[in-house]
């Protein structure tokens, strides 16, 4: 399955098969495009984006009318049992993108370069988003890094490959950073996002993921830029808001409780799905399960 590149509508007009402009909750027959991100800027409306990595939460959350979902190298620690970001590797993101792209309908899926898959320069890079593309049929690609990758994302977009750039705090570089520092803290700070704000805007990229940076400064920079922000944990003026979806859902169990601030839980389904697998185990242990409704005859 792939992405639609059909052309994006008149903003305020519905194109054909859509009931309604807005990205949230919209219906139609057609995929979500960049150009329809980039309507949604110019009409002022914000939208939702969250993480998928597999077609059965993919399909609940493309359902629920979430416009765009993110297959994040986060899947590192919320889904594969890494410590970071760092070790996932590009076969896995294939598999993980193609999953949700099956699993969905109406989202435009973006599937992340990880680490590893793009530093070498923008050949290295335009070869492993193809990949991304044509075997995962996402529907663009995301790139960490500002000013250091505009070379990158400028081939990339040349090429037809959308990109959505992601500049702040950049996980696939914990190493360095040492932690998870706030971004953006002080002049040079500030000055130095800026500068990579507008490089990746200058070099095509159709959005702009702002993690751990001053809401002070993501309400600067959104104003600043023609294209969308997407803040993490980057303050309530960003064009859209992004979570991980196993933080959103409460599965995410925070060593020592340490609950990052910027997130917030909107279920406990880490208890809802430990509570359900005890029954489980008890209906089994003391005979209740299978019952004859659940045998054949």
């Amino acid at each position: 399955m792939t992405q639609s590149n059909e052309p994006a509508r008149t903003p305020g007009a519905p194109a054909s098969g859509e009931t309604s402009p807005s990205l949230y909750g919209g219906r139609g027959s057609r995929r979500v495009t960049v150009r329809d991100i980039a309507a949604a800027k110019r009409r002022g409306e914000k939208w939702p984006m969250l993480t998928a990595y597999d077609a059965v939460t993919a399909a609940v959350f493309d359902e629920a009318g979430i416009p765009v979902l993110l297959v994040g190298d986060s899947a590192g620690n919320a889904h594969l049992g890494y410590d970071s970001t760092v070790p996932v590797t590009l076969d896995q993101m294939v598999m993980m993108s193609a999953a949700v792209v099956r699993g969905t309908r109406r989202a435009l899926v973006v599937g992340d370069l990880p680490f590893g898959s793009y530093q070498e320069g923008p050949v290295q890079a335009l070869r492993n988003a193809t990949r991304l593309m044509k075997e995962a049929g996402v529907g663009a690609v995301k790139l960490e890094g500002g000013e250091r990758s505009a070379e990158a994302i400028d081939l990339l977009v040349r090429s037809g490959i959308p990109v959505m750039a992601h500049i702040g705090l950049t996980p696939q570089s914990v190493n360095a950073y040492g932690g998870h520092p706030v971004q953006g803290r002080g002049e040079e700070a500030a000055e130095r996002l800026r500068r990579d704000a507008k490089a990746v805007q200058d070099a095509g990229a159709f959005s702009v993921v702002l993690e751990l940076v001053t809401a002070e400064l993501a309400a600067q920079v959104t104003g600043e830029l023609a294209i969308p922000t997407v803040g993490i944990g980057a303050g309530a003026e960003c064009d859209a808001q992004v979570l991980v979806w196993t933080d959103m859902a409460g599965m995410t169990d925070w060593p020592g409780g340490r609950k990052p601030r910027f997130v917030k839980e909107y279920a406990r389904l880490r208890e809802v799905l430990g509570d359900a697998a005890k029954a489980f185990a008890e209906d089994v242990v003391g005979g209740d399960y299978p019952a004859a409704e659940h045998s054949f005859r």
